[in-house]
């Protein structure tokens, strides 16, 4: 098992994203802004979704690489750190799924 964590990719998009854009792929999104981060991770989010319904493992885990970096470039881009994330998932995970979207 890999020992790469969100945490891992989500220092990697810091350092990359201070890149020249033309140097990376990573910087380029973040200089092209949020509304082109925030449309390539919904691309990424149908195509992940596309390959859940037609039950393409091996394209599922591709799409899943994809659409978790292009939500890392668009938190990075918001200015959201990881741990904000991480702690709500917490919070909700504090009690059942069904008590959580009762009480919204």
């Amino acid at each position: 098992m890999s020992g790469f964590t969100l945490s891992d990719l989500e220092r990697i998009v810091d350092e990359r994203s201070k890149a020249p854009p033309e140097e990376s792929w990573t910087a380029k999104l973040c200089a092209a802004g949020q509304p082109k981060a925030a449309k390539k991770l919904g691309e990424e989010a149908i195509e992940a979704v596309m390959a859940a319904v037609t039950g393409d493992r091996d394209n599922l885990i591709y799409e899943a690489a994809d659409l978790l970096y292009h939500l890392m470039v668009v938190l990075k881009i918001a200015g959201i750190p990881l741990q904000n994330v991480m702690g709500e998932l917490e919070r909700r995970t504090a009690q059942s799924g069904l008590q959580e979207k009762a009480s919204r």
